[in-house]
């Protein structure tokens, strides 16, 4: 039913077209390979493979890659942590009005993430213990004073063009700053840097 929501809801947008459909994560895996999407809604708890083993593998698959939203029922959900840890540009709950579902599918379409700062330092409040596994990590001492600027100012939901206007330099420059932090940090977008910040303890979650 809620498939079938979904399909009816984005097939009727201009421009958004539904290619297929997976009712359990290793089939997820298989279409998406097949077919080829730009971005794909994904539901975290779903029969034999669960959606979190579903980013992973098709994150780690052979390209081009697809922006993976995570759809869930509860925003406060361990699932939906490690969900964005492995590779989840954003996340949607289930019961999102259909303006925010299609903004959503349209942003993560464009490689923006879909943050939602309260709740990702909410999210990262209670499970990101399980991330942090010894001395702060390697990659904070490598920063400079602009990319950790950024990265504090990405933690706090601001868009690249809200930052280039709070640091006054350019976009282009901005653009830069968030390469170099994605590229210390190891992490492939802004989602997974800001939790990376959180688990590293550079970014506080109280």
């Amino acid at each position: 039913m809620v498939r079938t929501a979904l399909r009816v809801i984005l097939d009727t947008e201009p421009g958004l077209s539904v290619v297929g459909e997976a009712s359990s994560g290793d089939e997820a895996v298989s279409v998406v390979r097949e077919l080829r999407p730009d971005v794909v809604l994904m539901d975290v708890r779903m029969p034999r493979v669960d959606g979190i083993q579903a980013t992973e593998l098709i994150l780690g698959g052979p390209g081009p890659l697809p922006r993976i939203v995570v759809v869930t029922t509860f925003e406060n959900d361990a699932y939906v942590y490690d969900a964005l840890r492995a590779g989840a540009a954003g996340f949607l709950l289930k019961r999102v009005a259909v303006e925010e579902l299609v903004q959503a599918v349209r942003l993560v379409a464009r490689s923006d993430s879909l943050l939602f700062p309260a709740a990702v330092r909410s999210l990262a409040a209670a499970y990101g213990d399980r991330g942090r596994t010894g001395p702060p990590a390697a990659w904070v001492a490598r920063l400079t004073g602009r990319e950790a600027e950024v990265l504090r100012l990405m933690s706090a939901g601001l868009s690249n063009g809200e930052i280039a206007r709070r640091m006054e330099v350019s976009p282009a420059t901005t653009k830069t700053h968030v390469a170099a932090v994605l590229a210390k940090t190891g992490t492939r977008d802004r989602t997974q840097a800001v939790i990376a910040a959180y688990e590293a303890g550079f970014v506080p979650v109280r």
